[in-house]
């Protein structure tokens, strides 16, 4: 087991958001966490790279466990240092380069040479399809290429997993098709990736695993074909349907 989440609890004020979700993750797999807006999709996700601090809970990485909630700077660090985030909204620093957007965590995080962090950032740029875009700065990009650019940011630091959140979301209809592209290659290319989603032809074909949350638990999880096929759940079959029916 590369990942796995127990009991995991997030409060605002007096609503429960996360109602004790428990999650495992094997390398290699592609997990879609789907679910209508609101279910505790991304809260649960930023609280696994503690960008939230969980109330309870523990997250096992690699057979090393830390309390979601009480963790400490190093462990937090130390489990960063394995994992990669892409947000919804790109995050890139408006006035740096392509190429400075992707070094700089190579730099001043992980200590790396400027001329190996280039190098790194070349080869990542190129995987995602950017690297003829080093010089330009955000503001020159199309939305779909700025995510590109995020995502090789992700793939930069070497991670042993990659955390999306709603990757496509903020993107025009015609510019989703060249992230997921970027997507499904990672998953091809044996990647651990754990998708929040509302892409459900990705869900459906590309993840291998399906978490469904609603109301802060998880409703039902397991492979994505038998998910999509045969929902055990009334509230997944309904879901599901909604889908089909959005299709017709």
């Amino acid at each position: 087991m590369m990942l796995e989440a127990k009991d995991v609890k997030k409060n605002f004020g007096e609503t429960e958001v996360l109602r004790g979700i428990d999650m495992q993750v094997e390398k290699g797999d592609v997990v879609a966490i789907l679910g209508p807006s609101g279910s505790g999709k991304t809260t649960f996700l930023r609280c696994l790279n503690f960008l939230e601090r969980a109330d309870a809970g523990t997250l096992t990485f690699d057979g090393k466990t830390v309390d979601l909630h009480t963790a400490g700077k190093k462990e937090i660090a130390a489990l960063r240092q394995k994992t990669a985030f892409v947000f919804q909204n790109y995050n890139l620093f408006l006035n740096k380069t392509v190429l400075d957007n992707v070094t700089l965590g190579l730099t001043l995080a992980k200590k790396i040479r400027k001329q190996d962090a280039k190098d790194i950032a070349v080869q990542a740029l190129e995987r995602v399809g950017m690297r003829q875009w080093l010089d330009r700065y955000p503001s020159q990009l199309s939305g779909g290429q700025q995510q590109r650019v995020a995502i090789a940011r992700g793939l930069a630091s070497n991670p042993e997993i990659i955390y999306f959140d709603e990757p496509t979301s903020a993107l025009d209809p015609e510019l989703i098709g060249e992230v997921l592209a970027v997507m499904r290659q990672l998953a091809e290319d044996g990647m651990t990736m754990l998708v929040v989603t509302h892409e459900m032809d990705f869900a459906r074909n590309v993840s291998r695993k399906v978490l469904f949350m609603e109301h802060g638990v998880v409703v039902e999880s397991g492979p994505s074909k038998e998910f999509f096929a045969h929902p055990k759940e009334e509230r997944s079959k309904a879901f599901v349907q909604s889908i089909l029916d959005a299709r017709q």
